[in-house]
């Protein structure tokens, strides 16, 4: 995930040197191998495009002009065409405010990391050189950006109590859902990072599930998780019983026990966040 400065620039940028530390990490060779043994060019060429999507996300916080400000007002710009711009606006505050959730846990975790960057219609993103020293560490900044994006939605709820204005209501729903959705256990959503901390087999129910999700609502994000998720976590669990994988899993019972305690809370406060700020609209006399 990111980023620190390189004297010589892009030219000698190398996302290898900026992916996140995953337990039996490595490249992916060996699993398109088997794609192209079982599933043919097709499946390869589908692995391909993802590996170069990742690739891309990583570098683009390299790239001066893309800074933090400017991807904001690229992203206020985009959602506006559907919103309007003032819900634009608030939808990437409260977005800056999740991503940053993960910017302030990475460095508490003594981590180097990049500040968010946005790309429309696809939500924002943190460079960072690994997720931590060990699941504890990946689940705490994986859980930080749904908390705090969380209680900036208490914001709008505020406003919306204090003057009755729907705008407000509908504004706190959109961000209650946005961070329950960032929930869902596969990754590489913030959820799938959490559940690092406790099975490596939630991550194939939450997979199964993303997947009935897609063919339920398809979109080219959900397709786009699907991608980059599957290759994660058939990677990750496919070294689950390597030596570095289980040092990288061996954390106390009580880390177990307060990631699970913070994943489940948070979602039935979200689930109750977004069931309270519902809006329902009458559409009789359009």
């Amino acid at each position: 995930m990111a980023a620190n400065e390189t004297p010589g620039g892009l030219g000698e940028y190398e996302p290898r040197d900026y992916e996140p530390i995953q337990p039996g990490g490595g490249r992916s060779g060996s699993f398109t191998e088997r794609a192209k043994k079982f599933l043919g060019p097709i499946a390869v060429a589908v692995i391909a495009f993802a590996s170069k999507a990742k690739a891309i996300l990583l570098l683009l916080p390299k790239i001066k002009v893309l800074s933090t400000s400017a991807t904001m007002l690229v992203s206020i710009a985009a959602y506006s065409l559907i919103w309007g711009w003032s819900f634009a606006a608030g939808f990437v505050i409260l977005l800056l405010v999740h991503e940053m959730g993960h910017v302030i846990q990475l460095r508490r975790e003594g981590i180097e990391a990049s500040a968010p960057m946005f790309i429309p219609f696809m939500g924002a993103f943190v460079a960072a050189k690994s997720m931590g020293d060990d699941a504890g560490a990946e689940a705490r900044v994986g859980l930080a950006g749904p908390v705090l994006g969380s209680l900036a939605c208490l914001v709008p709820v505020a406003i919306w109590q204090a003057t009755g204005n729907e705008f407000w209501q509908a504004l706190a729903f959109v961000g209650f859902f946005l961070n329950l959705f960032n929930l869902l256990p596969v990754l590489p959503l913030d959820g799938g990072r959490a559940m690092a901390a406790l099975s490596p087999w939630v991550w194939g129910f939450g997979y199964a599930g993303l997947v009935a999700l897609t063919f339920a609502f398809p979109n080219p994000i959900m397709i786009l998780i699907l991608l980059l998720g599957g290759m994660e976590t058939y990677k990750r669990f496919k070294a689950r019983n390597t030596p570095e994988s289980k040092a990288f899993h061996d954390i106390p019972r009580s880390t177990r026990v307060g990631v699970a305690v913070v994943y489940l809370g948070l979602a039935a406060l979200l689930a109750v966040g977004m069931h309270e700020t519902f809006l329902e609209r009458d559409f009789s006399d359009v």
